[in-house]
């Protein structure tokens, strides 16, 4: 979906100049705004969670998981006394 609307505002953006200048300059400015908008919805778009996204939430309870956590955190959860010795 996102390539589809990154395609879609170069296309108009090269159709806008290339093409629809020559008819009417006001129709052309018309056609790069509405190209202007498309990224920042496409971004959204992209960046939208899915239902088996778990990346961002919070721990479950897993010890796996909350020692991720603490190492993103940089935080160290006192499991490694050797390293402290």
């Amino acid at each position: 979906m996102y390539y589809a609307m990154m395609g879609t505002c170069v296309g108009l953006f090269v159709l806008a100049w290339a093409v629809v200048r020559i008819w009417s300059v006001p129709a052309a400015i018309g056609m790069c705004v509405v190209a202007m908008v498309i990224p920042p919805v496409a971004a959204i778009v992209a960046n939208r969670r899915g239902p088996e996204d778990r990346w961002w939430d919070d721990p479950s309870g897993d010890p796996q998981s909350d020692e991720w956590w603490a190492e993103l955190d940089g935080r160290d959860r006192g499991d490694h006394k050797d390293r402290h010795e």
